[in-house]
């Protein structure tokens, strides 16, 4: 995960830039990144983050 920030609203902006501009899903980005899904799910759900797989997004 060295590739994204560390904090988590950062973390949620910058995922959501690449869902929306190079991604068709957060699977997707898991893999090509190579980074763990539920790793980044906990992370951001802490500080109130879910991921909508129908607008392929957090919020």
């Amino acid at each position: 995960m060295d590739k994204l920030p560390n904090d988590p609203m950062i973390l949620f902006s910058t995922l959501n830039m690449l869902l929306r501009d190079d991604y068709t899903s957060l699977d997707e980005l898991c893999d090509d990144m190579n980074v763990d899904r539920t790793h980044l799910e906990n992370k951001l759900a802490s500080v109130g983050f879910e991921y909508s797989r129908e607008n392929n997004k957090f919020w």
